[in-house]
C-alpha cells in the first residue's frame, strides 16, 4: 500500500511505502546515536579550544591594542565565512555531528595556533643562546628561511593534523571517508587560518599602515583564503581513505595517513617557500597562477567527483534494504539523488514544523544507514556496527510514520 501526502502548490509529493517484512531482520540491543566519547570530547574541545582562542587574543593584543584587535579579527571574519560557507556545501550530503565541528574550528584556532607559537618561541629562545638569530646575520637569514620552509609547516600540519586524528579515533563510527575527513581538515585549518589572519593584519597595519593593511587582506583573504585548506585537507583525505581501507592491516592506514601528511607538508613549505622568495608582486602572482590557482581547481574537481561517489554509495546501499523490504525503490530515488532530495523539501517547506523535521531526519537517518552498511561491507565497522543498523532501520520507519502522518 501507498500513501501519499497532500503536496504543497507547486511541489510534487514525495512517494512513500510502508515496508514490508524484511528478508534478514537485524535486531540487537540499540546504541545511542551521540557516543559518549564524542560528548567529552565536546565538552573538554569547548573548554580546552576556547581557553587557548582566549590566550591567543589575549597574545595579540598586547602588540596590536584592543582597536585594531577589532578591526583586524572583523577582517580575518570575511575569508573565514567564505570557507565555513563552503565546508558547509561540502558537509551537506551526509553532514557532520555539529559539535564535532565545533572542536576542529577550536583546535585550530586555538589549541594549533598556541601549539605553533610555543614551539616557535623554544626554537628562537634555543637559537639565541646558540648565537645564531642576529638580525641581519648570514646565520639569521638562513634561521628565517629554516623557519617558513621547513619548521612551520611541520608544526603548523602536525599540530592540525592531530586534531584529526582525535576526532578520526572518537568518531569512528562516523568517520566514513574522504568527504569526512575533508570537512574536519577544512573546518581545522578555518579556524588556524583566522587567528593566523589577525596576526597578519595587524603587523601589516603596524608597519605599513591602511595600504600594507589592504595588500595583505588581498593577497590572503582574497587571492589564497583556502591555502590553509588544501595544505591540511592533504592529511583529512589520507585518514578518509584510512578509515575504508584494509589493505595491510593497521600498518598500512598508518602509511596512508603519513603520506597525507607528508603532502600537507610539502605544499605547505612550497607555498611559504614561494611567499619567502619571491619578493616582487609580479613574481608572486605569476607562481599563484601557475601553481596554486591550478591545485585549487583540482581540489574543486576532487571534491565534486567524491560527492557524487557519496551519492552512489547511498543509492546503492540503501537500494539493498529496498530489495530487502526496507524501502520502496521511489523512497530510494527520493532519499539517494539530490533531485529526490529537493523534491520532499520542498514538499515538507509547505509541511506542519512535525512534518517537516520528521523528513529532514527519514533523509539524515537514512543516509547515515547507507554508509553504516557501507563500512560492513568494507570490513572497517566495529561490533557495535549492527546495533546502529538496527537503530538506524527503527529509526527511519518512525521518520516515515511521521511524514506519512
Amino acid at each position: 500500500m501507498t500513501l501519499e501526502p497532500a503536496p504543497a502548490p507547486g511541489a510534487a509529493a514525495p512517494t512513500l511505502g510502508a515496508p514490508t517484512t524484511p528478508v534478514s531482520p537485524v535486531w540487537t540491543a540499540p546504541v545511542r546515536r551521540t557516543p559518549g566519547g564524542l560528548i567529552a570530547l565536546t565538552v573538554i574541545g569547548l573548554v580546552l579550544g576556547g581557553l587557548a582562542l582566549l590566550l591567543v587574543f589575549v597574545y595579540l593584543s598586547t602588540f596590536l591594542g584592543a582597536s585594531a584587535l577589532g578591526l583586524c579579527l572583523l577582517l580575518a571574519l570575511v575569508p573565514l565565512t567564505g570557507i565555513l560557507l563552503v565546508v558547509r556545501w561540502i558537509d551537506r550530503w551526509e553532514p557532520e555531528p555539529r559539535p564535532a565541528l565545533w572542536f576542529a574550528f577550536l583546535w585550530g584556532a586555538g589549541i594549533s595556533i598556541v601549539t605553533a607559537l610555543v614551539f616557535d618561541l623554544g626554537v628562537q629562545l634555543a637559537l639565541a643562546a646558540a648565537g645564531s638569530s642576529r638580525p641581519g646575520s648570514e646565520a639569521g637569514a638562513g634561521t628565517d628561511a629554516f623557519a617558513a620552509v621547513l619548521q612551520a609547516p611541520l608544526v603548523e600540519e602536525g599540530a592540525k593534523g592531530v586534531g584529526i586524528l582525535l576526532l578520526f579515533l572518537v568518531l569512528r563510527r562516523q568517520f566514513d571517508g574522504p568527504v569526512d575527513g575533508i570537512v574536519y581538515a577544512a573546518t581545522i585549518a578555518a579556524g588556524f587560518a583566522f587567528s593566523e589572519n589577525i596576526q597578519y593584519f595587524g603587523v601589516a597595519m603596524l608597519e605599513g599602515g591602511t595600504d600594507s593593511l589592504g595588500f595583505t587582506f588581498l593577497v590572503r583573504g582574497v587571492f589564497s583564503p583556502f591555502a590553509h585548506v588544501t595544505f591540511t585537507a592533504c592529511t583529512g583525505i589520507a585518514f578518509g581513505i584510512a578509515s575504508r581501507s584494509r589493505a595491510g592491516g593497521a600498518l598500512g592506514r598508518v602509511l596512508i595517513v603519513l603520506a597525507g601528511f607528508a603532502l600537507a607538508v610539502a605544499l605547505h613549505a612550497l607555498w611559504n617557500g614561494a611567499a619567502y622568495l619571491l619578493t616582487s608582486d609580479s613574481a608572486l602572482l605569476f607562481y599563484y597562477v601557475l601553481v596554486q590557482l591550478p591545485l585549487f581547481i583540482g581540489y574543486i574537481v576532487a571534491v565534486v567527483l567524491l560527492r557524487r561517489q557519496e551519492e552512489r554509495i547511498t543509492v546503492a546501499r540503501l537500494g539493498e534494504y529496498a530489495a530487502a523490504g526496507w524501502f520502496t525503490p521511489r523512497e530510494v530515488s527520493m532519499l539517494a539523488t539530490g533531485p529526490g532530495r529537493r523534491q520532499a523539501r520542498a514538499w515538507a517547506a509547505g509541511q506542519p514544523r512535525q512534518r517537516r523535521l520528521a523528513m529532514r531526519r527519514f533523509i539524515a537517518d537514512a543516509t547515515r544507514l547507507a554508509f553504516a552498511r557501507q563500512r560492513m561491507l568494507n570490513g572497517t565497522a566495529d561490533r557495535v556496527a549492527r546495533a546502529d543498523e538496527a537503530e538506524l532501520l527503527a529509526l527511519v520507519q518512525a521518520h516515515r510514520a511521521v511524514v506519512i502522518g
